[in-house]
């Protein structure tokens, strides 16, 4: 079929058939790519080439000293109580000892009722700022992030002159009669999760307000209406829709919480050593670095597979938000 010519002498086509079967357009060539595409290709190259060196740096130096410290597991001392390496399992068979099962049972468990107290002193806390706060979010933050900028030893002897028998709080409770003269938190369990929960408890404060922050409060409405009371509203909607935040604060919170010895040695006593006063005690009292080598090792080991566990629960999550 002649095609026409107008007035220019451009040539027009004539009208294509609808039945007709339609042509695919030419595939593009690898040179003729959408523009941008190329660039979003290389920018996640980038950051990966940027972030190995730090990641490299940071990997080289902790399989470093984890090799040392489990070689060092392995020695042991001399007369003078220096360490020598070499291929002695007692110190792993050693680990066996009920008073070693004692104290890292003791430790795990503070570390569980910290990050239990912790979530239910984070949670209103949270929740008020991400959903209340207004344009005082920001100021609110920094008013609980700003005091634990300060030495962690220097807070944990301030809170222990405030938890001590003569401190404000129990003069506080005396005089309302909830405590007499014989009540003591110092040199208690009390005194040592007490300590825990105040060093650590802005690790659960901000997770759990970032995923409020990114909850959807709609949400909250349609709870309302379907449960009624707003605790079962807090319970069935508020907490499975931030679970991964709460999740997220309970590793930061547990992990610390497991090998702190600060606490446990000004506000405990001789039956509330933890498993970091342990270590702290073979390694530069005892002089037995070889056994606080072996003990470091199984803290780590507990403290993997939590880590595992968290890794393992965070997956399903997204798995299950991907379908």
């Amino acid at each position: 079929m002649a095609t026409r010519s107008n007035r220019t002498g451009t040539a027009l086509r004539p009208p294509q058939d609808p039945a007709a079967p339609k042509t695919p357009p030419p595939h593009r060539k690898r040179s003729e790519a959408v523009p941008g595409t190329i660039a979003r290709t290389r920018q996640p190259r980038l950051w990966t080439w940027l972030l190995l060196p730090g990641t490299l740096w940071m990997a080289g130096f902790l399989v470093a000293s984890l090799l040392l410290v489990a070689t060092l597991a392995l020695g042991t001392t001399d007369p003078l109580g220096n360490p020598r390496f070499g291929l002695n399992f007692a110190n792993l068979t050693a680990l066996a000892d009920p008073a070693y099962s004692t104290v890292l049972l003791r430790s795990l468990g503070y570390a569980l009722i910290t990050c239990l107290i912790s979530l239910a002193v984070a949670y209103p806390v949270a929740y008020a700022i991400a959903l209340r706060g207004g344009r005082f979010k920001n100021l609110l933050i920094a008013a609980i992030v700003v005091p634990f900028f300060a030495n962690y030893l220097v807070r944990m002897y301030g809170w222990s002159v405030v938890l001590s028998d003569d401190g404000p709080l129990l003069r506080a409770l005396r005089a309302i009669g909830l405590a007499d003269g014989d009540t003591k938190i110092l040199q208690t369990g009390v005194g040592v999760v007490a300590g825990l929960v105040y060093g650590f408890v802005v690790f659960m404060i901000i997770p759990l307000y970032a995923a409020m922050e990114r909850m959807d409060t709609s949400l909250i409405e349609a709870g309302r209406d379907l449960y009624g009371g707003p605790l079962r509203t807090f319970l069935f909607v508020t907490v499975p829709a931030t679970r991964q935040g709460a999740a997220a604060g309970c590793v930061l919170v547990f992990l610390p919480a497991m090998g702190d010895f600060v606490s446990a040695q000004l506000m405990g006593g001789p039956d509330q050593i933890m498993i970091g006063n342990l270590i702290q005690d073979k390694f530069f009292q005892g002089q037995n670095w070889p056994l606080g080598s072996a003990l470091t090792m199984l803290l780590m080991a507990v403290l993997f597979l939590g880590m595992l566990g968290y890794l393992r629960r965070t997956r399903k999550d997204e798995a299950e938000a991907a379908r």
